[in-house]
C-alpha cells in the first residue's frame, strides 16, 4: 500500500494495522484495542467527519482525558485531512473558548461529565463547533439536542454515497496545533505539519531503539508533545501503550510496569523525584525496563546518580527539546555517568548551533542562544506572524532558524549543556548565574527531594538566588544547613540569597515545575 516509510501520520496507523492486525496497540484501564480496531473506527469516524462538513485542514478541538477516545479521534481528524487541537481536560472554560475561539475549530469533541465546561465555552465562542460528546446522557442530549454520538460515529462507516471521503493530503498540511504556554499569559498555537511530526519521530525511534517489542507506559497528557508522541511513535514501530490518565495514583502507576511487562517509560523530573522519595522502591518489578526517557526539564544531577545506583542496567535517555520543535538532542546512553549534566548531541537530521547576540556562533565553552534547523522545526505560530517572526527567522549563512530563547554552552567534543531560559538566567554580582546549576548543586544535598531557583530583586546586587526546596520524607533540613553547603560548593555570586521550605513545588499540567508561579508568588510578598 505505502513505501517503506509512509509520509502521512495517519497513513503509519495503516500500515502498522495492515502488519499487526490483531496486536494490542492501546490499553487504558479495563479497555484496550488492537490496531486493527483502532484503524477501523478512526477510519468511520473520519467518514462521519466528512458527511457532516469538515473540510480540508479544518480544525477539531479533542477536549477528553487521555483515553482510546484521545487517539481515534485524533487518527480520524487526520485521515479527514482535518488538523486536530488535543487540549488539556483540566482546562477551564474561559482558556477552552480562547483556543476553540483561536483556532476557528469546526468541531469539539468532549465527553459527557465535561458538559458545563463545554457549555459555559462555547458561550463565549464567536462561532459555535458542531459538538460530538462520547458517554453521552439525558443531561447532554437536553442541553446540545443536535450534538453528535461519538460511539455512534465510530461503530460503522456511514453512507457517504454524493459526497467525497478521498483527501488529498500533503506532507507539509497540518496534522497539529499544539497548544502551549503564552509569554502574554493567552496560549500560542504550534503548527505542527505531518512531515514536522513524521521527522521527529523517526528521529527519535532510531536513537532510542525502539521497536515492535516495546511497550511503553505513558502517564503524560496526551495534550503535552511529549505524552502525544508517545501514542505516534509507537503506531509507527507497531508497540503498545499502557496509557494512563495521570500519575497522581502513583503506586499503581509504578504497578503497571511489572503487570503489562513495560520496556520504556517517558518521565518528566517530578516523577523522578516522587520515585526517589519512596520509602521502599525495591518492592516494585523493574525488571522488564529497558529505558527511560527524560524531556522538558533537565533532570538534576543528583538524581541521575541515584537512579543509576539503583538500576544500573536501565538505559536513561536524557534529552532536550521545544514544543517548536519537538526534540532537539540526546545524551547517548553510554555518556550517561561521564557527562550526567548535558544534554547531548543534536539528534538525527538535526543542526544547532550556539549564537551570540548578532547570531555569529561562539566559541567552545562560551554561552548564547541555541538556534535549531531541520524538519522537525515546525513552521510558526497559529495566526501569530509578528511572534513567528521572533522566534523563526533567518540567522547563520542566511538559512532559517528557531530561536530557542534558551542559553547553552558546548564542550570540546560538541556536547551541549542547557543553562536556563534567557528570561531565567539570574545576573548578580556582575555574573550571569544558572539557576540550573544552582539546582544541581543543591539537589546533591541529603534531604532535598526537589529544589527550584530562580532570581528576586535585590537593591544593590540587581537580583538574587533564591532556592525554594522540598524536603524529602524523614529529613530535617533548615537555612544554614543550605547556605552552609552552597558556601562550600559553589562560587560566591551562586550562592542562594534567600531558601525556603515549602511543601510542594507548582508544577504545570505536564508535571514540569511553574518557575512562573513562584515568582508571582514572590511579588506578592
Amino acid at each position: 500500500m505505502y513505501d517503506k516509510y509512509p509520509i502521512l501520520v495517519h497513513q503509519w496507523l495503516e500500515k502498522t494495522a495492515s502488519e499487526f492486525p490483531d496486536k494490542t496497540a492501546l490499553v487504558c484501564g479495563k479497555e484496550s484495542i488492537t490496531y486493527r480496531e483502532l484503524n477501523e473506527k478512526s477510519d468511520n469516524m473520519a467518514a462521519a467527519l466528512r458527511l457532516n462538513g469538515i473540510s480540508h485542514q479544518d480544525r477539531v478541538v479533542i477536549f477528553l482525558e487521555n483515553s482510546i477516545e484521545t487517539v481515534i479521534s485524533l487518527y480520524a481528524v487526520a485521515k479527514a485531512g482535518a488538523i486536530f487541537v488535543i487540549v488539556n481536560e483540566q482546562l477551564k472554560a474561559a482558556k477552552l473558548a480562547y483556543i476553540i475561539n483561536n483556532s476557528q475549530a469546526k468541531f469539539l469533541v468532549s465527553s459527557g461529565p465535561k458538559i458545563k465546561t463545554v457549555s459555559l465555552a462555547v458561550n463565549e465562542c464567536h462561532g459555535k463547533p458542531k459538538l460530538i460528546f462520547t458517554r453521552i446522557n439525558k443531561k447532554v442530549t437536553d442541553q446540545f439536542n443536535d450534538s453528535l454520538a461519538f460511539e455512534e460515529l465510530t461503530s460503522s462507516k456511514p453512507d457517504t454515497a454524493g459526497i467525497s471521503t478521498v483527501v488529498e493530503i500533503i506532507d507539509q498540511d497540518l496534522a497539529a496545533l499544539i497548544y502551549t504556554s503564552g509569554s502574554t499569559g493567552e496560549p500560542k498555537g504550534v503548527m505542527s505539519s505531518h512531515l514536522n511530526m513524521i521527522s521527529a519521530a523517526r528521529s527519535i525511534i532510531q536513537y532510542t531503539k525502539q521497536c515492535s517489542g516495546d511497550i511503553i507506559l505513558n502517564v503524560l497528557p496526551l495534550s503535552f508533545d511529549y505524552g502525544l508522541y508517545q501514542v505516534i511513535m509507537s503506531v509507527m514501530f507497531g508497540g503498545t501503550v499502557i496509557l494512563e490518565k495521570s500519575f497522581a495514583y502513583f503506586h499503581q502507576v509504578l504497578l503497571k510496569i511489572s503487570e503489562y511487562k513495560v520496556t520504556g517509560f517517558p518521565i518528566v523530573p517530578t516523577i523522578v523525584a516522587m520515585m526517589l522519595n519512596l520509602q521502599d522502591l525495591s518492592k516494585y518489578d523493574f525488571s522488564s525496563l529497558r529505558f527511560i526517557t527524560n524531556t522538558g526539564a533537565a533532570l538534576p544531577v543528583e538524581h541521575i546518580r541515584r537512579f543509576r545506583k539503583l538500576f544500573p542496567r536501565l538505559e536513561i535517555y536524557s534529552m532536550y527539546g521545544l514544543t517548536e520543535c519537538k526534540r532537539v538532542s540526546y545524551l547517548p546512553v553510554e555518556q550517561i555517568d561521564i557527562r550526567p549534566d548535558s544534554v547531548g548531541i543534536a539528534m538525527p537530521n538535526c543542526r544547532v548551533l550556539i549564537v551570540d547576540n548578532d547570531g555569529k556562533p561562539v566559541n567552545t565553552g562560551e554561552i548564547g542562544e541555541l538556534i535549531i534547523q531541520g524538519s522537525n522545526v515546525m513552521p510558526g505560530y497559529w495566526q501569530d506572524p509578528q511572534l513567528s517572526a521572533k522566534v523563526y527567522k533567518t540567522g547563520y549563512l542566511n538559512l532559517r532558524y528557531l530561536y530557542s530563547g534558551d542559553f547553552f554552552k558546548q564542550d570540546k567534543d560538541g556536547y551541549l549543556y542547557f543553562l536556563g531560559r534567557k528570561d531565567d538566567m539570574i545576573k548578580t554580582r556582575g555574573e550571569r548565574v544558572s539557576p540550573k546549576e544552582i539546582e544541581n548543586i543543591i539537589s546533591q544535598y541529603p534531604g532535598v527531594a526537589e529544589v527550584a531557583v530562580i532570581g528576586i530583586p535585590e537593591p544593590i546586587m540587581s537580583q538574587v538566588p533564591k532556592a525554594f526546596i522540598v524536603k524529602a520524607n524523614g529529613y530535617n533540613l533548615n537555612t544554614d544547613d543550605i547556605l552552609k553547603y552552597s558556601i562550600e560548593n559553589m562560587e560566591r555570586f551562586m550562592v542562594p540569597g534567600a531558601v525556603e521550605f515549602i511543601d510542594a513545588l507548582p508544577k504545570t499540567p505536564n508535571g514540569k515545575i511553574d518557575k512562573n508561579k513562584l515568582k508571582e508568588q514572590e511579588l506578592q510578598i
